[in-house]
């Protein structure tokens, strides 16, 4: 990883390229962000910067919070994220990251947290297929069916899909082109979806497969 950035989803909406196409792209707020603590291989075994997002008001952080920010000389923030970049040399405590590190037309990773659904059953959480709506499937048309044999294994196997939670988990997106990039508004245009809902945080990084 090269550079990171701490952001916020704003929302999706659509924009036009040279040809005239219509491209669907997502508005992230990405940074600025401070660096609040520099890792070394010296001190700390491998190459990191911690960095912070979004001020927020001095009663809403402990006190082992407020030290660490005092100690970095930065103001209280609301969000914090490590980034192991392979080359942190011209970041220090202090340093201001802001999105004109990436440029349009790169290629990005973004990961995010998905949009909690709640206790849901096999069809809405899997996309199983449900029984015909005609007389004699009753009277349960959505369950999952068949679990497994009866006398073996005489029990139901791990990672069976099942009803269950669904969503509110950490989900990464690889390969997302940044189409526009506008440094004054600190805003990051991204083709296609990227997880979470409006106002969610989201980590952007390099892609690491591009």
């Amino acid at each position: 990883m090269k550079k990171g950035i701490i952001g916020k989803k704003l929302g999706m909406t659509q924009i036009f390229d040279e040809k005239g196409n219509v491209v669907p792209v997502t508005l992230i707020e990405a940074g600025p962000c401070v660096v609040v603590q520099k890792k070394t291989v010296e001190n700390d075994g491998y190459n990191a910067v911690q960095l912070a997002y979004e001020d927020v008001s001095k009663k809403n952080v402990n006190k082992a919070q407020l030290g660490h920010f005092e100690k970095a000389g930065v103001s209280p923030k609301r969000h914090l994220k490590e980034f192991r970049l392979a080359d942190c040399a011209g970041l220090e405590a202090g340093s201001v990251v802001t999105v004109d590190t990436f440029t349009a037309g790169e290629k990005v990773d973004i990961t995010g947290i998905t949009k909690g659904r709640g206790y849901s059953g096999c069809v809405k959480r899997w996309g199983h297929h449900i029984l015909r709506m005609t007389h004699g499937t009753g009277p349960v048309h959505r369950q999952c069916g068949s679990m497994g044999a009866n006398s073996t294994p005489s029990r139901v196997f791990k990672n069976k899909k099942m009803a269950g939670q669904y969503g509110n988990e950490q989900v990464t997106i690889l390969n997302l082109v940044a189409v526009k990039v506008d440094a004054e508004k600190n805003i990051i245009a991204v083709k296609g979806a990227v997880p979470g809902a409006k106002g969610g945080i989201v980590f952007i990084r390099d892609s690491v497969k591009a």
